[in-house]
């Protein structure tokens, strides 16, 4: 059990977010009274890893935070001689993960890095999950980042990338944030807390349009892809590498 979200009850803990120690301390609760459906996308994706984790390979959670998709997905993958790459650059996310993963009972082998996701490799992947990171990563990078989870999937391989998104329609877009404020707000969150936060988040969160990552993973290699869930503005697709 983490504790309960309250870091900006009472002022801004930083002027930019930052994924330390005290938002370790009660991140679960965070992201699951600040994402609508993150429960369903975390099942969901041990889900879909069990269909395409391939023999003998890699499955990669860039991003780990504190290992939600990998533990999902190591309790959900059948196939033998496959392991689990989870990558953050937060030493105390990192820290926190090792932790969960010692605790945990699966056996699939896992190993949580501490490092940059646009410098490690990618390398003999059937799965490579992205849970609401790529839009942290500078968008300069995106392009180049996509490109390498491309070439580093195995044939038949797949990406599942869930990412807050904005609406090219301003009407909507407006709308579509109002409505995750409400959603924030019957989550216990006071309207000072949930406008900190977004000042907090403002240059740190980049979001894109879903015409922005359909561009970006046709360009680097996929035909096949798609939204799977959606709720207001969060969004998460697969991409599949064609066999």
């Amino acid at each position: 059990m983490s504790a309960k979200d309250t870091l900006y009850a009472s002022g801004l803990p930083h002027t930019d977010f930052v994924f330390d120690d005290k938002v370790v301390a009660v991140f679960p609760d965070m992201i699951n009274r600040s994402v609508p459906g993150y429960a369903t996308i975390i099942a969901m994706i041990g889900t879909l890893a069990a269909e395409y984790t391939q023999p003998g390979t890699r499955c990669y959670d860039l991003g780990c935070s504190l290992g939600a998709a990998s533990l999902s997905m190591r309790h959900s993958i059948t196939v033998d001689g496959c392991e689990i790459i989870g990558v953050d650059n937060s030493e105390a996310m990192v820290q926190g993960c090792r932790e969960a993963v010692a605790a945990d009972s699966a056996t699939i082998p896992v190993t949580i890095e501490c490092g940059d996701i646009l410098s490690i490799p990618i390398e003999n992947a059937s799965v490579v999950v992205m849970n609401f990171t790529l839009q942290f990563v500078a968008p300069a990078a995106r392009d180049g980042l996509m490109k390498k989870i491309f070439e580093g999937l195995r044939p038949g391989g797949m990406l599942i990338l869930s990412e807050k998104i904005r609406f090219e329609d301003a009407a909507l877009n407006d709308l579509f944030i109002e409505m995750h404020h409400r959603f924030k707000e019957q989550q216990g969150y006071s309207r000072l807390e949930i406008s900190r936060k977004r000042a907090a988040l403002e240059k740190v969160l980049v979001p894109e349009t879903l015409s922005d990552h359909e561009r970006r993973l046709r360009d680097a290699g996929f035909l096949t892809y798609d939204v799977w869930f959606q709720c207001f503005n969060f969004a998460s697709m697969v991409a599949i590498k064609s066999a």
